[in-house]
C-alpha cells in the first residue's frame, strides 16, 4: 500500500527538521502515492531565518494555503493515512489536545484522529511545562504520537542535516516506510 501523507510545518524553530523530512519523503517517492503539504506563516519566516532560503518552494509536493478547509484532506473522506507535524510548536500541540481546529493544520490533525489514522507530532520544545505534559498525554490518549525532536549521536553524525536525520529517520520508521538507514547493533 502506498502512503497519502500531509506534512504540516509549524513556526517552532527546527526547520532543518522539516527540510531533511522533505528530501527524505522525495527519495521515498516509490513509497507514496501523494504527499501534500501546509505550513503557518510563522514557518516560512522561521525556515528563511533558520535555514537561509526558501527551499520550501522546490519541493514536487501540492502545497495547500493554512486556511484552505477545502484541501482534500480536511475530511476523511479523502483517506490521508498519516499526518506529520514537523517541527510541532506547544501551540499547535495545545489546540490539537484541546480539539481546536482553527486553522487547516489543527483541522487535518482533527481529521486524522477522529479517523483512527497515524498523527504524529514533532514536538520541538525544551523545557516541557506540565501544560505541554498534560497535551502530550491527551494527543497520546487520543491516539496520536509524540515524537521529540531528540537526535541520537550513535551513528556519529558530522554534519546539522545528519543530526536532524536521526530524527526524520525515526519518523520514517514510525510511518511504516521500507528505508535503509543507521540502526543499532547492525553493522553495514
Amino acid at each position: 500500500m502506498k502512503h497519502k501523507i500531509v506534512v504540516a510545518i509549524t513556526g517552532a524553530s527546527g526547520s532543518v527538521y522539516a527540510k531533511v523530512l522533505l528530501d527524505k519523503l522525495v527519495k521515498l517517492e516509490k513509497q507514496l502515492e501523494t504527499v501534500a503539504v501546509v505550513m503557518s506563516d510563522n514557518a516560512r519566516q522561521v525556515w528563511e531565518y533558520e535555514l537561509g532560503h526558501r527551499g520550501y518552494e522546490n519541493y514536487p509536493f501540492k502545497v495547500y494555503g493554512k486556511m484552505d478547509f477545502n484541501a482534500p484532506f480536511a475530511s476523511g473522506s479523502a483517506k490521508f493515512n498519516k499526518l506529520i507535524i514537523c517541527p510541532c510548536s506547544m501551540g499547535t500541540l495545545a489546540r490539537i489536545a484541546a480539539g481546536i481546529s482553527n486553522d487547516l493544520i489543527t483541522r487535518a490533525a482533527d481529521v486524522i484522529l477522529k479517523e483512527r489514522r497515524q498523527l504524529i507530532l514533532v514536538a520541538r520544545d525544551t523545557p516541557y511545562s506540565l501544560v505541554h505534559i498534560n497535551n502530550m498525554k491527551t494527543v497520546t490518549e487520543a491516539g496520536g504520537i509524540i515524537c521529540p525532536a531528540t537526535p541520537s549521536f550513535y551513528s556519529h553524525p558530522k554534519t546539522i542535516e545528519e543530526v536532524a536525520a536521526t530524527v526524520v529517520n525515526r519518523i520514517i520508521d514510525l510511518c511504516g516506510f521500507e528505508d535503509d538507514t543507521y540502526r543499532w547493533g547492525e553493522t553495514s
